[in-house]
């Protein structure tokens, strides 16, 4: 049987909820890649509990057999978050 959390456990920083994640993550920019083949890299304003998330300066990029292509550049939109496999906070590698 697993043994249950310690106080000190609780309380230490280095544990972050998923939620805490992202909301360090307001103000910066994001690298976004989605449950398709498109990606998506902006300054992350907010998000709600579902994930939805507001970003601005949005590159949107598609990616080929080739690679990724831009694809459009967008001055904000809004992300419905049932499409998001996974957020990297920093932005893209190699991105100016």
């Amino acid at each position: 049987m697993a043994a249950l959390p310690t106080k000190a456990m609780a309380t230490n920083p280095s544990q972050l909820l998923p939620s805490e994640l992202v909301d360090r993550c307001v103000g910066s920019r994001i690298w976004i890649i989605m449950k398709s083949d498109k990606e998506m890299v902006g300054t992350l304003r907010g998000f709600d509990v579902y994930v939805n998330m507001v970003l601005e300066d949005v590159v949107e990029y598609e990616m080929t057999a080739e690679g990724s292509k831009v694809v459009a550049k967008l001055d904000q939109i809004l992300l419905n978050g049932n499409n998001i496999a996974l957020l990297v906070p920093g932005g893209k590698p190699g991105e100016e």
